[in-house]
This record gives structure tokens, sequence and C-alpha cells, in this order.
């Protein structure tokens, strides 16, 4: 109990930090939420492997912190971001922005029908992480550029 609700208060004021963080540096923002969901999606992929025994708690919380982190991510895009930085954002962003907002609904409504009924055993982790994380595939497809190395 204790360490869900750690992991609860910490989501919760790195969401409200967001808000702050985004307007000073977006860039730094939309990398840090996309840092937190590839955490949550190795959570659930670990768990669905076998690699790390069920835990109902982080479980649902890795589903929450994409339903969080999906929350206002578009607006992290404005116009003048396209370039600086580290960044692996496509210019297909700027150009489609729409198509990008409509993947990013996408994750929000996989997370939400995730979270609608919590994941109680094994095969719930598996119906989130198909859900999930086909949502991701999708927009990395499209809106990501993948850096080598």
């Amino acid at each position: 109990m204790k360490r869900f609700l750690f992991a609860a208060t910490t989501v919760v004021a790195l969401t409200g930090a967001a808000a702050t963080w985004a307007a000073m540096d977006p860039i730094a923002t939309r990398q840090a939420v996309m840092k937190n969901n590839g955490m949550a999606i190795g959570t659930l992929a670990k768990m669905a492997k076998g690699e790390a025994p069920f835990d109902a708690t982080a479980a649902n919380l890795a589903v929450r912190i994409f339903y969080s982190g999906s929350a206002g991510y578009t607006t992290l895009f404005p116009d003048g971001t396209q370039t600086g930085g580290d960044t692996e954002a496509s210019p297909k962003i700027w150009e489609d922005m729409a198509g990008f907002e409509a993947k990013n609904t996408a994750m929000m409504e996989a997370a939400a029908a995730a979270m609608a009924t919590p994941i109680a055993d094994l095969d719930g982790v598996k119906a989130a992480l198909g859900a999930i994380g086909k949502t991701c595939g999708g927009c990395h497809e499209t809106y990501r550029v993948k850096k080598d190395g």
C-alpha cells in the first residue's frame, strides 16, 4: 500500500510539474513523458513475458501513467520546436497535427479502457499491453524519427 501511495503521489506531482515545465521547455517535457511511458510499457512487458512477477498495483499504475501522459501531450509540440534539442519528433507532426492528435486520442482511449476494468491478473496485463502497445507503435511509425545508435 505504501508503494502504491508513493507511486500515485509521484505521478500526480509530476503531472502538475509538467505543465509548468512545458511552458519553459516543451522538448524536455515531451521527452520526460516518453521516458515515463517507456518505463510503464516495460513494466507491463516484463510481467507479460514472465520476467517480472504479476503485480496488480504496478500494472494499474503503468496504465495510469499512459493516460496521464497523453493528457495535453500534443500541446508540447508548439511551432518553433520542430528543431533544436535532441528530439525524435518527426516534422510530420507539424505537417499533420490533426493526425497526430488523433493518435494521441487513441492512446488516451486505450488507457481509459484499460483503467475502466482494473487489471487483476496476467491476462489483464496482456490485454492492456496489446491495446496500449498498438497505439504506441502506430504513432511512432508515423510521427517519430528513429535515431541511429
